[in-house]
């Protein structure tokens, strides 16, 4: 045996080990890694505020824990708006189900010959073995809905805890990463890092005075219109519209849309054309407007970058997909060279001006071209027939 031998394949177990080992530990700390991802953009969102209350002397923990309250009163009105409406709609039916049940009864018995009764059918449930499960189900799966709620608000307080250390210790993070590079590599990370600032905050910023346009808009329409719960569907509407591309004011003009359709089916109607116009209002006036200088995409770039996004790591992926891939065209941009581009009418999509005259030429001296090799054909045939004739005389 080789003396290497013994060496290398201890070597080999060694690495084998110590990748199996840091699998693991990535597998288990993929949870963790992901809301120290969110923490770190959101941070980076908030940035330019806490920048702008810190320069007017403000301590940089005082602006980003009021920046965070802020954050945190408007997602809590966005919830007590959503859960009310929702609360409203549940007593609703609740309400009316007694009247529901009695018209389907009576349109069982017209229809069937049947002699139902409410009475019956509610005594029939009561004893049934079904009622029965279920109800011992739904215990169960109460204290899984509990761990479900406290898992995820652990969640929020663990992203909310590295997004304000983050923020609040912002210059010192910067200046310990710096401190590991040499001076033209700082350079470049700092770089990175305002242009990651710029096109998070640009994002966050310019979408949620979309959201306030559009939640202003839908509340005026569903205000005239008559329909319940008109702040929270106009929340709702600017939020889901703006935060998914593309197709998220139809996402979200579905609900406003239902709760329309109860009252009158022509209100219904009156909503879908209401989205489907300030939809291209939006996508044609507002958007670039407000855009232009922030997070400057193409909106077919913007929806395959949340499609990816959603694919890797879910709604975490759709929410960070759109200011990260700005960010990275942004800073690519900066280092890609470029050129000017010619002056040719193909580069606008027309027809060179002189194309149809060119292919008029070429086809005629085509022509021309067979038409001389035919004249040269003739011309041997009849230079073959002259020498025959000069050979007989005498």
């Amino acid at each position: 045996m080789p003396r290497w031998l013994p060496r290398a394949m201890v070597l080999a177990l060694a690495l084998y080990a110590c990748f199996q080992l840091g699998s693991w530990a990535f597998h288990q700390l993929i949870g963790l890694l992901i809301n120290i991802l969110i923490a770190f953009f959101l941070a980076l969102a908030i940035e330019p505020a806490v920048g702008r209350m810190s320069a007017r002397g403000m301590r940089r923990g005082l602006a980003t824990f009021i920046v965070f309250f802020a954050v945190f009163i408007a997602a809590a009105g966005f919830v007590f708006l959503l859960g009310s409406m929702l609360a409203g709609q549940i007593v609703d039916m609740v309400e009316g189900f007694p009247k529901y049940l009695d018209s389907v009864i009576r349109w069982i018995n017209d229809t069937f010959r049947t002699e139902l009764s409410r009475v019956e059918i509610q005594e029939s449930l009561l004893r049934s073995d079904w009622l029965r499960k279920y109800v011992q189900n739904s215990a169960s799966g109460v204290l899984d809905i509990s761990a479900t709620v406290l898992g995820g608000l652990f969640k929020l307080l663990t992203i909310f805890l590295f997004a304000f250390y983050f923020a609040a210790d912002g210059p010192r993070l910067r200046r310990t990463l710096c401190s590991l590079l040499p001076p033209a590599k700082q350079t470049e990370v700092l770089r990175a890092w305002e242009i990651a600032v710029d096109k998070t905050g640009g994002y966050l910023y310019s979408r949620g005075l979309m959201a306030l346009i559009s939640g202003v808009a839908h509340y005026i329409l569903l205000e005239i219109l008559g329909v319940p719960y008109a702040p929270a569907l106009a929340v709702w509407v600017g939020l889901v519209s703006q935060f998914i591309p593309t197709i998220g004011t139809y996402l979200a003009g579905a609900l406003p849309m239902l709760i329309a359709f109860t009252i009158n089916p022509w209100y219904a109607l009156w909503v879908l054309g209401f989205v489907v116009i300030y939809q291209q209002f939006e996508n044609y006036v507002l958007q670039p407007k407000l855009t232009s200088k922030t997070v400057d995409i193409h909106p077919a770039v913007a929806f395959g970058s949340v499609v990816a996004g959603t694919a890797l790591l879910g709604a975490v992926g759709a929410l960070i997909a759109i200011p990260a891939v700005a960010t990275l065209q942004a800073f690519l941009g900066a280092y890609v060279k470029r050129y000017a581009v010619t002056d040719d009418p193909r580069v606008h999509g027309h027809r060179r001006s002189g194309g149809g005259q060119a292919l008029a030429r070429l086809r005629g001296l085509l022509r021309g071209r067979d038409t001389r090799e035919s004249g040269d054909e003739e011309d041997a045939a009849s230079g073959t027939s002259g020498t025959s004739g000069t050979d007989d005389r005498p």
